[in-house]
């Protein structure tokens, strides 16, 4: 259940790299395509990432006057729907290790005119800087494959969380429709790398985030995961045929 191969060592995509060097090669790929983030997920997923996360937010149970972390934010799509459905008695606060992502996100959100209720903080998952107890829910879209230690990372939402919090997390995960790991294979490894070059002129990082999909953990292993962190209730829900899924759970 450990993504670390040893002490010492971890992936970055299909390579071994020392564990001290992860976060800053996973920081130059966001850094590279963060000013393309939101014009590249339409592409990669052909629109269809906004129907995942919609389903994220209308499974939340978010309710106005909620304090919720959105980590690894990136340019704030769950946030903005959440700071409407918390208001001004609620707070949402959008998290991001990488400073050009959240630079973006909150120039985003205050192009909207979301402001009021919103917080943003750079922060590593895997030590939050947050007291014990004070969200009610925790998301992470699309980011835990990147984390070095995962399992710090869903220690630390569990200690942040209040009792009865919500932890979510929606990941990309592995194909359940027979055949369709084939055509997703070649989309990512293909396609993708293509269009990263073609649209933010960078393949390389595009194929590292199809590579980082790959090493990601199944839907077993990841709820297996977030239950040993010591979350309960847990479940996931797959989409479009397991490609990805959402995890939930509870500290109860």
């Amino acid at each position: 259940m450990q993504n670390k191969t040893s002490e010492q060592s971890t992936h970055f995509g299909y390579q071994q790299i020392p564990v001290s060097e992860k976060a800053n090669k996973v920081a130059d790929v966001f850094h590279s395509v963060a000013d393309k983030y939101d014009v590249m997920n339409d592409l990669m997923s052909a629109g269809i990432h906004r129907l995942w996360k919609r389903y994220t937010i209308e499974t939340s149970g978010a309710k106005s006057g909620d304090t919720i972390l959105d980590l690894a934010g990136g340019t704030g799509d769950l946030a903005a729907k959440f700071s409407r459905i918390v208001g001004k008695q609620g707070k949402v606060v959008l998290s991001d290790i990488n400073g050009s992502m959240l630079e973006n996100g909150r120039t985003r959100l205050i192009n909207k005119g979301i402001a009021g209720n919103m917080e943003y903080v750079q922060a590593n998952a895997e030590s939050l800087p947050f007291p014990d107890n004070c969200f009610n829910i925790i998301t992470i879209a699309f980011g835990l494959r990147n984390v070095t230690d995962k399992e710090a990372a869903l220690r630390s939402m569990y200690r942040t969380l209040k009792p009865g919090g919500k932890l979510m997390v929606l990941e990309f995960s592995k194909p359940v429709v027979p055949g369709l790991d084939i055509i997703y294979d070649q989309y990512s490894f293909k396609l993708l790398p293509l269009i990263g070059k073609l649209v933010a002129n960078d393949e390389d990082s595009y194929r590292y985030l199809a590579e980082s999909i790959r090493m990601h953990p199944d839907q077993e292993t990841l709820q297996g995961m977030v239950e040993d962190a010591g979350f309960e209730r847990t479940a996931y829900h797959n989409m479009t045929g397991g490609i990805v899924a959402l995890h939930t759970g509870y500290k109860l």
